[in-house]
């Protein structure tokens, strides 16, 4: 059992027994919206990880904005908890201790965690309300990995998404032309060409220290596996979408693509992030984070850097379409406390994400809408930012990865995995991503 796994499994046992006993005495009462709930004059707590810089002072601004404006007198209490783990490590905290805030930021992944436990509303009973749910237009009006990231395998909404940023593919824009190529590739045997001529070119230049590189930045980690898999058509789930999978088509797919790169030299790996590689021809594509931007971007105005044209592009479809892209949705979600918290904290995350506000949201944090029509009042920022707008249009293509518990222990197996694929033989293939089905099924074994 990994330390990750261990961690989870220990805060199930401690809280075990209080979540049976919370459960017992709330049996057969209705958890949904109910018609007699008054949000009126309620106190929110917020927690979230956004408590400094131009984000912390937009966030400030709109919560002050709700407070102000919202016709049920609700205020919400905006509360820093840090990073992303500091404030796993104080919500674990708080579900022991009872103090509990209502609103909670958190990785998808986590938040299962927290509603295995009973912490967590169903945010679909509120979606789906009557009175205060969303219609269906407004429903089709979020980019559908963003849309998905919150469920659950048991298909319980654990997160609400307020923002995204995506895993893409960087590419130099410039450096292909040169190459010969005028566009980008559409499928892994035009990314493999494109790929294996940059390394080429770098090995039979008059510059001994860029041999090696010149191809794709390999890192094995599991949200670039993913982003393969979901470009190859198929995720990391079996058929029945209740398990992993990791011997489907599209994931041998991805292993023995990524084998094949990397034993014909036409990827490579670095010491840290790929930026100085990126903004020197070293690499013509690297695997990223669109939240990364700013920072690949400050390094072609480094000492040594090449100035190319360059930008973002989605993980081509194996054979034909249009790929994918990792979507990397923020969610928060509701923490059950009493019907009319409950009702409040839905209110507040219900205006949080309205197109306008989304809109705000955005230009203050730099991620990505979760809301086409939240695009359209974006327009000035996109004028400001055009490399950034370039990312809209990857939206669509958007998919989430699992919204488990135990996808933090199956995370690190996929990268490990992944690591040994490149290192051994292609026939080791398929034994070690049957390993991985072991390794996942025991880990969802583990945190049921």
């Amino acid at each position: 059992m990994s330390k990750k796994s261990m961690n989870l499994f220990v805060i199930l046992a401690l809280l075990s027994s209080m979540i049976l006993a919370s459960c017992a005495g709330t049996a057969g009462e209705e958890s949904g919206v109910a018609a007699d709930v008054d949000p009126n004059g309620q106190t929110v707590s917020f927690w979230h990880v956004w408590g400094t810089g131009a984000t912390g002072e937009g966030l400030t601004a709109i919560v002050d904005d709700f407070n102000a404006t919202n016709e049920w007198g609700i205020t919400v209490e905006a509360v820093d908890q840090g990073g992303y783990s500091d404030l796993e490590d104080a919500m674990n905290a708080a579900i022991q201790s009872g103090d509990l805030p209502n609103v909670v930021v958190g990785y998808t992944n986590a938040l299962d965690t927290w509603n295995s436990v009973g912490t967590l509303v169903d945010i679909n009973e509120y979606i789906n309300d009557p009175t205060y749910g969303l219609t269906e237009d407004e429903i089709a009006d979020y980019y559908t990995g963003a849309w998905s990231s919150g469920l659950n395998a048991a298909g319980v909404r654990v997160g609400f998404p307020h923002g995204q940023s995506e895993n893409v593919l960087f590419y130099n824009s410039g450096w292909a032309k040169d190459l010969g190529f005028d566009s980008a590739p559409a499928n892994w045997a035009e990314f493999k060409e494109q790929a294996c001529a940059a390394s080429a070119a770098n090995m039979s230049d008059d510059n001994p220290n860029n041999d090696g590189t010149g191809g794709l930045v390999m890192y094995t980690g599991a949200s670039n596996v993913a982003s393969w898999i979901f470009a190859a058509g198929g995720d990391m789930l079996n058929e029945a979408k209740d398990g992993y999978d990791f011997t489907s088509d599209a994931a041998v797919a991805t292993a023995e693509f990524w084998w094949d790169l990397w034993n014909e030299g036409c990827a490579f790996a670095v010491e840290g992030y790929s930026n100085p590689e990126f903004a020197s021809r070293q690499a013509l594509f690297a695997m990223s984070s669109t939240a990364g931007y700013t920072y690949q971007a400050d390094a072609f105005e480094a000492e040594g850097a090449i100035q190319d044209e360059w930008g973002f592009i989605p993980f081509p479809a194996k054979d034909s379409g249009a790929g994918a892209v990792n979507a990397y949705a923020q969610n928060s979600a509701i923490v059950n406390t009493t019907p009319e918290q409950n009702l409040a904290s839905w209110l507040f995350i219900k205006w949080f994400t309205s197109p306008e506000v989304n809109a705000r949201w955005i230009e203050a944090s730099a991620y990505f809408p979760i809301r086409v029509s939240a695009v359209d009042l974006l327009s000035d920022y996109i004028a400001e930012n055009p490399l950034w707008g370039t990312g809209i249009d990857l939206l669509p293509l958007g998919v989430a990865e699992p919204a488990w518990s135990s996808w933090s222990t199956v995370r690190r197996s996929t990268g490990d995995t992944f690591s040994a694929i490149l290192q051994g033989s292609r026939e080791d293939i398929p034994g070690l991503l049957e390993e991985l089905n072991v390794t996942a099924a025991e880990a969802m074994e583990e945190l049921q």
